[in-house]
Formats: structure tokens, sequence, C-alpha cells
């Protein structure tokens, strides 16, 4: 496979990186990670699109290259700030996968900005974020949140004594990885320090601001998204999302289908990489005309 470029971008005073694979005359396809993830996840999914798009896979803010937003909580409504920035930055329309935690913001900001968005495909991101049961604010919940918070100023990083030590951890996370692939995932999010290895992504990312939207909420989110949804669920994913509140997914849509992929599990770009590539395909048909370059 060939290398793609590394480019940056500003968006709410942080520099947040991104790949891109392809002509940037063709249209654009972006590619969205999930939590504690980065961007090169997307490689084998970036090559098999490059001749008939411009594919820009991002590192969400405190992920991969991109930087760590010191101070905040990683909130879903900066998320949707940054995509909707990307989005932008390429014409102001695009095409988007988004993996987990990824698909849930994509969804996010299309329902936020339908006009932004022409076709979307989530891969186990419907209700990613909504894993725990969210209850009214109320002090008692408060406290518990700011406990818990302070609680994060204490921790440090996990130190990898050799890179070999991340890959084995990442195929831990996912048991059918190659070794390979481990090897890819494992050498791009991680870097090393004095005394060993550690992951690029900012370990304050697994916290949560004290107030998140509601599933209620979400799926309002859902309904005012107008452009086409294709849902993609692994049949061995332990995330269980097919159904959404006891729903099927496609009924909290106006445009939507989804699809199990077989033997696959949450990483289902990775343990079914050629069936998701066929699935992928057959959503998005064939890409929008090339735009003339300025």
């Amino acid at each position: 496979m060939s290398e793609p470029w590394q480019h940056f971008y500003q968006s709410q005073r942080l520099r947040l990186a991104y790949w891109t694979w392809g002509s940037a005359a063709n249209p654009p396809l972006i590619l969205v990670h999930g939590g504690r993830d980065h961007s090169r996840n997307w490689d084998k999914v970036a090559e098999a699109f490059r001749d008939e798009y411009h594919v820009i896979a991002c590192d969400l803010r405190g992920h991969g290259d991109s930087q760590w937003a010191t101070g905040a909580h990683y909130a879903l409504p900066d998320h949707i700030l940054d995509l909707r920035a990307l989005v932008d930055l390429f014409g102001g329309q695009a095409r988007v996968i988004g993996h987990s935690f990824g698909g849930a913001i994509s969804l996010l900001t299309a329902g936020a900005f339908p006009e932004r968005f022409e076709k979307i495909v989530c891969i186990e991101g419907t209700g990613a974020r909504m894993d725990e049961h969210l209850e009214s604010m109320n002090p008692e919940r408060m406290r518990k949140w700011a406990m818990r918070t302070r609680g994060m100023e204490q921790q440090t990083p996990r130190i990898y004594s050799n890179f070999e030590s991340t890959v084995d951890r990442v195929q831990e996370a996912n048991k059918a990885l190659t070794r390979e692939m481990a090897e890819h995932l494992a050498r791009w999010g991680t870097h090393s320090i004095d005394g060993g290895w550690v992951w690029k992504f900012d370990p304050w990312v697994r916290g949560r601001t004290p107030v998140e939207l509601s599933p209620e909420e979400m799926t309002g989110f859902w309904g005012n998204i107008e452009c086409p949804v294709l849902n993609l669920i692994g049949s061995q994913s332990e995330m269980k999302r097919s159904l959404f509140m006891g729903k099927p997914l496609d009924s909290y849509f106006e445009d939507s289908r989804t699809q199990v992929i077989q033997d696959a599990g949450h990483w289902i770009h990775h343990d079914q990489t050629d069936a998701a590539i066929t699935a992928i395909r057959d959503f998005l048909g064939p890409p929008p005309p090339p735009r003339p370059l300025d």
C-alpha cells in the first residue's frame, strides 16, 4: 500500500490531524474513527476507495496526532464542531464513514447540519456513548461526577516496556486481528518515551461531561438526517447495537437500512474487511463527478 499524506487543520483553537489518499479532484469521503483509536486504522478501507474518492481520515481531538484538549472533557458538541469544520474544509458536503464513537459523532453532526452530508455509513455507532444509563442531573450526581473526575487527575499513562507489548494489547482487545494488523494499529497508535511506549490518545478521553445527550435526544438528531444511512452491525459484536431502546434502528431514520456482517465483531472493517468494503461500495453507489480544482 502506498503511504497517504498527513495534514492539519484548526478547530476551536486546536490543531487537528488528518490523512488523505487519492486525488483532491475526487469527491470527499471522510472516515471518522472510534474512541481511543486513530485515523490509520482505516488504511485498508482508504486504499479500497482512493481511486474514486479523495479519502480523508481524521484524528479526533485528543487522539492520534491531534492536539489534546487540555482542560476540557471531550464533549459530543465539541466533536460535532470539529467534524463540521472538516467537512467545510473539503467543500461543505461529503460522504462519511464512522466507526463506533465516530459513527455517533457523524450521525449527530448530520442531524444538526443535514445539508452537509450526502451519505453516511455508521459501523457499530448507533448508541455509542449511551452504554451507561443517564439520570437527570441533581446535586448527588454532580458530586459523583466531580469526585470521579478529580480522581482522574491522579492517573498516569501506562508505560509498556517494549513495542511488542503494545501489539499484544491490541490483539487482546480484538482477538480476530492478524498480527500484521495489530502491529500496524500499534505503530500508529503509540509513541516512544523514556522507559517505553505509551498510547497517543489523551487518557482524559475516557471521561465525560456531567450532562450528555439522553437516548431520546439522540434519536431526535437521527430523525433530522436527510441523507441515506447504512448501519453496519457485527453478528458477534458484544455491543448489541442492532436495536436501540428495543426498536429497529431503521425506524429512527428517514432513509436507513441495517446490514449485519457475519462473523464480525465490533471492528467490522478489521474482522471482515472485504465484506465491509463490499457493503459500503454497494451503498455508496457511483461517486459524484470530480470537481474542478482552483
